[in-house]
């Protein structure tokens, strides 16, 4: 089923816009500049959004619809959520923040987002997420401003920004990418399903992750057993104060640097400490 958000064969963006300075306006003209599906904007206030035909709801749209970004604000998000199962999408990329990285309020928020899924048998990346780019389909659904060059790299990671970054220097370095995934708050899509995801993808060829924080550890383990294909690391949250700081940017908790020193050995991850080692490192294989 996440094939339907990385291979959509149409999108629809909730939150769309004219203002190319908004996440709705910018992924909407990342989207629109290289995939080749059809693409609804969603924008109850327009007739057009960057020159596309614009529907007041994802219910109003006459075409199937796969996967639908959603970039409203997150009192509106489970509306959108609900019509969108309603419509028979099948996947959700959620980038409204205000979720659990933001206490108590917005972890009950994101429950009943993640049962709203459950419920339609969606799937979701995110909350709280910059979205995913999928080179070898040529879908950039996320804020990075362009697509990267052709490789056998696939990056996740927790931080968008770093996301941003690291998909930037990249391009400038020439060197080539498969997919970026900010997987945000991890509400419903986490590393054990991407990590799956990934080692069947005839794309990728080796796994890179910026993990803030792990959840379903026992599972990732296995999975990471499992996977054909080597995975480089780097864990966030070494101190006190980085775990501390992890936890109010996405809501995750750390975790204890030695455990999981340990587990990624288990695991036969290859930890290392910087961007540049990461990508030292899976250049290698």
């Amino acid at each position: 089923m996440l094939s339907s958000i990385f291979e959509p064969e149409s999108i629809a963006v909730v939150g769309a816009s004219n203002n190319e300075t908004k996440w709705g306006g910018r992924i909407l003209k990342n989207i629109l500049s290289d995939f080749k599906g059809q693409v609804f904007p969603v924008n109850p206030k327009e007739m057009l959004v960057q020159g596309v035909p614009s529907y007041p709801s994802v219910l109003d749209i006459p075409h199937e619809v796969t996967m639908a970004v959603i970039a409203v604000p997150a009192q509106l998000v489970l509306d959108v959520a609900e019509e969108c199962g309603k419509k028979g999408v099948k996947g959700l990329i959620v980038v409204s923040a205000g979720f659990s990285e933001t206490g108590n309020e917005g972890f009950e928020l994101e429950q009943k987002l993640e049962s709203i899924v459950r419920k339609y048998g969606m799937r979701m990346i995110g909350p709280n997420t910059l979205g995913i780019v999928n080179e070898p389909t040529h879908l950039n659904a996320s804020v990075i401003g362009r697509l990267p060059s052709p490789g056998p790299i696939s990056f996740i990671t927790q931080s968008g920004t770093l996301g941003l970054a690291i998909a930037d220097w990249t391009i400038d370095m020439g060197l080539g990418l498969c997919k970026v995934i900010s997987t945000g708050n991890k509400a419903d899509t986490d590393d054990v399903d991407l990590i799956e995801y990934l080692d069947k993808d005839p794309s990728t060829g080796v796994i890179a992750m910026y993990a803030e924080g792990i959840k379903r550890g026992r599972m990732f383990m296995e999975a990471a057993r499992r996977t054909k294909k080597p995975i480089i690391a780097i864990k966030t949250g070494r101190s006190r104060r980085g775990a501390k700081a992890v936890f109010s940017h996405t809501g995750s908790i750390a975790g204890s640097d030695e455990v999981y020193s340990a587990a990624f050995r288990q695991a036969g991850i290859l930890r290392v400490d910087t961007i540049d080692e990461v990508f030292d490192a899976a250049l290698a294989f």
